[in-house]
């Protein structure tokens, strides 16, 4: 297949709409299921770099959940201890493997974004992870391949117009790209940049000169996450997934704070007064998460209020308060940061410290780097110079 005629391109005026290969190739995708449009193509094509990246740089099996073309959540496949299961509401007697962990840690990131995503896996979808993705509000998949069973729980999402696609994972686009704006044709390099441990983290440039192994693999999970997110984007990683990616900003610190907080929640949904909300049984996953985003947010009357608690709790919860978050939030290290850019001034570094980050990974080259060094080395953050940047548009 040459081409695949869309319903319609980014809105449903852009007509007519296609993907095809223009040097007369064959498609690299096939469609197994449903009529992925165009949106659903640029998730797809974005998200599936990543998660190949993800996979060959840490030898892991990887997912990513992406929304409107850029990574919600992203993971690999490391195991999910007790409470990460009940947090991204995974029974305790359910079997997981590796790349089904992935996918779990990827959409458990950032439930709020991750609804109605694009999933893309970086190995043949398997029956444990397409049981997981069964029961989560998403708009379809990419991934090299799916086992038979899989295959068939997937085709019967959405009344069996679910969005399955399948890539062949030998494909290698052309070393030049092209897109049109306006009428005018824009041709450049693919980006294509390896990213590794000893090609972006020899530079560090810190008095605290100490990578954990840990922290190397979240801090080059940071940069390809952001190889692959709308810029200006920055990204919080802990533990083998993403805990906060803010993508999309004009200023950086405002990527810094969107992203922070969106970590800060992912550590507040840990406190066992969160993972303990008395949530009715008729209240869905999508409902529960959305009442959970509200509770630990600046207006928990919305859900816990005397006129509203009733519509989702079999009690009323009380108040998780300003100083209880504080505390849990104190408690918080070894979290990882990267950015796409540099860091203009040391104020990014003051709001990443107060999420927990130990270790930052940014290009370099302001004309105040040592201000932003200066700032690390107060609170004894390390920090590693890349020297590249990662624009991604």
């Amino acid at each position: 297949m040459n081409e695949f005629q869309l319903k319609y391109g980014t809105n449903p005026n852009q007509k007519p709409a296609r993907i095809f290969m223009a040097d007369g190739s064959e498609l690299p995708v096939t469609i197994l299921n449903g009529k992925p449009g165009y949106i659903n193509f640029l998730d797809a094509f974005n998200s599936y770099q990543l998660v190949k990246d993800l996979k060959g740089a840490l030898g892991l099996p990887a997912a990513a959940s992406f929304k409107h073309v850029s990574p919600a959540g992203a993971a690999v496949g490391l195991p999910l201890d007790a409470t990460l299961r009940r947090m991204y509401h995974i029974a305790p007697e359910t079997e997981l493997s590796p790349l089904a962990c992935a996918y779990a840690r990827a959409r458990g990131a950032d439930r709020m974004s991750s609804f109605g995503d694009w999933i893309a896996l970086s190995d043949v979808c398997d029956l444990a992870t397409a049981r997981l993705i069964q029961h989560e509000v998403s708009d379809g998949i990419i991934a090299p391949g799916y086992d038979d069973d899989a295959l068939e729980v997937l085709k019967s999402k959405k009344k069996g117009n679910y969005n399955i696609v399948a890539i062949d994972p030998a494909y290698t686009p052309a070393p030049l790209e092209r897109r049109t704006v306006y009428g005018v044709t824009f041709e450049q390099g693919r980006q294509d940049l390896a990213i590794t441990a000893d090609t972006m983290l020899a530079n560090i440039v810190t008095e605290n000169k100490t990578l954990t192994e840990e922290q190397k693999r979240d801090l080059v999970m940071s940069l390809i996450v952001l190889k692959y997110t709308q810029s200006n984007s920055v990204c919080y990683v802990q533990g083998g997934q993403t805990i906060g990616v803010g993508a999309g900003q004009q200023s950086r610190i405002h990527c810094t704070r969107l992203a922070g907080q969106k970590a800060d929640n992912w550590q507040l949904r840990h406190m066992p007064k969160v993972l303990d909300l008395p949530f009715r049984d008729d209240v869905t996953k999508p409902n529960r998460d959305n009442a959970i985003d509200v509770y630990i947010g600046d207006t928990p009357e919305d859900v816990i209020g005397d006129d509203v608690w009733a519509e989702t709790f079999t009690e009323q919860p009380a108040p998780l308060t300003a100083e209880e978050k504080a505390a849990w939030l104190g408690k918080v290290t070894g979290v990882a940061l990267g950015s796409d850019a540099f860091f203009p001034f040391g104020d990014n570094i003051e709001r990443a410290r107060r999420s927990g980050v130990t270790a930052i990974v940014q290009p370099g080259g302001s004309i105040r780097d040592q201000q932003v060094i200066d700032t690390c080395n107060k609170y004894g953050i390390a920090m590693a110079f890349c020297g590249i940047r990662l624009f991604h548009h």
